[in-house]
């Protein structure tokens, strides 16, 4: 139960973000890009522009990817199946911080990021997923 838990809020966050991402990618909310400055440099070049967005887009289908086989998971899994989601939820999430994250740290270090210090937020949004799931399995287990 607990597992099942944790996939539902994880799906419902995303949920958010895709949105935010397929109708609102202007946004400063969730995962809305208009927090890089680049992202409004990009409105002066039609080309970079459609690659922009098609990059969003992109990360919106991935997340969706990830939602939606969550939900099979969830509805279809079994525990071991769960456990084991779980599991690849927990390494997949923490890659954020092997790329991801020291570029949005630079990005944020050279001021191309509104607000300021939004890459400490954002880690700690991408923590809280894996302290969720890493909590959640280590309930499960005792």
């Amino acid at each position: 139960m607990i597992l099942d838990i944790a996939i539902i809020i994880f799906c419902i966050m995303e949920l958010g973000n895709v949105l935010i991402l397929y109708f609102k990618p202007d946004s400063k909310l969730g995962n809305g890009v208009a927090v890089f400055d680049a992202w409004r440099d990009v409105k002066e070049d039609k080309n970079l522009d459609l690659f922009a967005h098609y990059m969003a887009y992109w990360v919106a289908g991935v997340k969706l990817i990830f939602i939606f086989l969550l939900l099979v998971v969830l509805l279809t899994g079994n525990e071991t199946t769960k456990i084991w989601a779980v599991v690849a939820m927990i390494i997949s999430i923490a890659t954020y911080f092997w790329k991801l994250h020291p570029i949005i740290k630079q990005l944020d270090s050279l001021n191309k990021i509104n607000p300021k210090g939004y890459s400490k937020t954002l880690g700690l949004m991408i923590s809280g997923f894996l302290l969720m799931f890493s909590t959640a399995l280590i309930l499960y287990f005792v």
